[in-house]
């Protein structure tokens, strides 16, 4: 039976509950980001008395501005050895937690199992620990994808919320370890495609959690900002072409970077050889620590704060070449990955030559972080919030002109693994060709296929689906009425609703011109079979008329279903 409230009802009681649990994994996450943190910096003191260095932090996260101690030979070789592990227990084909949040919202929701997303945080923590190019911000975005996945388990949700939820819960982490709620609610919203667009329908819900995991966050470490900036007013005339040139140097450190990224094959990075690679890795920033600079180590957010200081001068860009060789040699293996590298990279470019040209250091330094992250995640907008969240509302002009410039020389490359060029490109919002190949790619509203055209699918299909019935369609049935012409019947995609898991589909009941036509499940589409039992993670694929369809869902979406 119809659902006894209105359609105007049943909608803004759906988009309350996404309210709630926006909310819900934003406290959660805050709560997992302030243990994350005990974590963090246990391991930073353990690298510490390993390789004894520690690097200078940031006012925001309780680090002290300075750099401690002296970079022992014996203690940096623990370097490669960790470097090793970090490559092994990060899996190839997703890449860093950034990474794998990309490339699984774009699979429409198919996340790594939670055993890697572990594996994922443990490397990344011993890595951050260390004092490779890791940022902290990392474990924190695996730490969201991870609370997502907890709150899936208290909470029946379908896979649109599911995949909602778990961008949600990243953009928590990020907001409360970069001390940005709004930058980093938009950063996940854009850093999903190369070109300039959004997923408008998940920035509401990143924007709650960010702020609800901000909230909960700075009530065990303050709410200061994550840089301390001095005050910054609008630049004066004569700075302009100063800064314009800060600007298309990072942009064009930006770009060479990931040209340089493929010195690396990718065979090499995805094969056996990927530990070996890794432990090489560590080995080169041992080496670069004890024989150059030891500015190498750690993610670089301190010495972007020294930076804006105007504690480093031009010294501050020969410390951002190191870091910008380590971060071509190490993308492809997963080191580099995240925003806080990028930072560091792009700040300390910004600090070194906005020293040389005369320009104000805090100014030239966060116009560098603007124009290299733009160029390396394809952020612009973000990067330019994270600027002013950082310098304040007077650098928001500059930012958007560095970010702007950025964006527009730079192109569509970029460092985060599964990025797609835009919205069309994505298997949340691109149908496939055929009836098997397609509906893994169905979009969650509605595609229609004509009948012929269910039909030729179907048989072409039939070859690699195992044990697949001869005949899936065949005309009308008892529950569907003859005189309703197939060329009416559409495709619908839907969650598992909370009151069908566990059942079978045989003892599924479906209005009249409704019938489950395919199950997604693990990423892959299979035809129904009777004994099926449905699972939280499954996709049906209904064949019906608009109207029937419409029944149904006014049953799924009564309150309690």
């Amino acid at each position: 039976m119809r659902s006894p409230l209105p359609r105007a009802v049943l909608t803004r009681l759906e988009t309350g509950r996404v309210v709630v649990l926006s909310v819900l994994v934003g406290a959660l996450v805050g709560g997992l980001g302030i243990l994350l943190r005990l974590l963090l910096e246990a391991a930073l003191r353990l690298g510490a008395l390993v390789t004894g260095y520690a690097p200078p932090g940031t006012p925001g996260e309780g680090g002290l501005l300075m750099a401690f101690g002296d970079a022992l030979p014996w203690g940096l070789l623990a370097l490669p050895v960790v470097g090793a592990l970090y490559a092994w227990l990060v899996p190839a084909a997703a890449g860093d937690a950034l990474g794998q949040l990309v490339r699984g919202y774009h699979a429409r929701g198919q996340w790594p199992p939670p055993l890697i997303q572990l594996r994922t945080l443990l490397g990344t923590v011993l890595a951050y620990g260390a004092g490779l190019l890791v940022g902290r911000d990392s474990a924190f975005t695996m730490t969201g994808q991870l609370g997502a996945r907890l709150l899936g388990r208290l909470t029946r949700l379908d896979a649109v919320e599911a995949r909602t939820l778990t961008l949600a819960g990243a953009a928590a982490a990020l907001g409360a370890v970069l001390h940005a709620p709004l930058a980093a609610a938009v950063l996940i919203a854009e850093v999903l495609y190369r070109r300039f667009e959004f997923e408008f329908e998940v920035v509401m819900p990143c924007v709650l959690a960010a702020v609800a995991g901000t909230a909960v966050y700075g009530l065990a470490y303050g709410f200061a900002p994550l840089l301390s900036v001095p005050e910054l007013g609008v630049p004066a005339a004569a700075q302009l072409p100063a800064l314009l040139g800060v600007a298309l140097a990072a942009t064009l450190a930006g770009w060479l970077s990931l040209l340089a990224v493929r010195v690396v094959p990718a065979g090499w990075a995805d094969g056996r050889l990927r530990p070996v690679l890794g432990g090489l890795f560590g080995l080169a920033t041992a080496a670069t620590a004890y024989f150059s600079t030891p500015a190498v180590l750690g993610d670089g957010s301190g010495w972007v704060q020294l930076g804006v200081s105007d504690f480093l001068g031009a010294d501050g860009g020969g410390a951002g070449a190191w870091r910008w060789g380590l971060l071509a040699l190490g993308a492809r293996l997963a080191f580099g990955g995240g925003v806080l590298p990028s930072v560091g990279v792009g700040g300390l470019i910004g600090a070194g030559l906005g020293s040389l040209l005369g320009v104000d250091p805090a100014l030239s330094t966060l116009v560098g972080v603007v124009a290299y992250l733009t160029v390396t995640l394809n952020v612009p907008l973000a990067a330019a919030l994270l600027a002013v969240a950082w310098g304040g509302e007077a650098l928001l002009p500059s930012a958007l002109v560095a970010a702007g410039l950025a964006h527009v020389l730079s192109g569509t490359d970029g460092l985060v693994p599964g990025q797609v060029r835009a919205r069309a490109q994505s298997g949340v919002h691109q149908g496939g060709p055929g009836l098997i190949g397609g509906l893994a790619q169905l979009p969650d509203s509605l595609r229609f296929i004509p009948r012929r055209a269910l039909e030729s699918s179907l048989e072409s299909s039939l070859e690699t689906v195992p044990d697949a019935p001869a005949v899936l369609y065949d005309g009308p049935s008892a529950e569907t009425p003859a005189e309703v012409p197939s060329s009416e019947r559409e495709l619908y995609r839907r969650g598992v609703p909370p009151s069908w898991r566990g059942a079978r589909l045989k003892l599924l009941s479906l209005p009249p011109g409704v019938e489950v036509v395919g199950l997604v499940r693990d990423g892959t589409v299979r035809l129904p079979h009777p004994e099926m039992r449905l699972t939280s993670d499954d996709e049906l694929v209904f064949l019906a008329r608009p109207d029937a369809y419409a029944a149904l869902e006014g049953l799924l979406r009564l309150p309690g279903a």
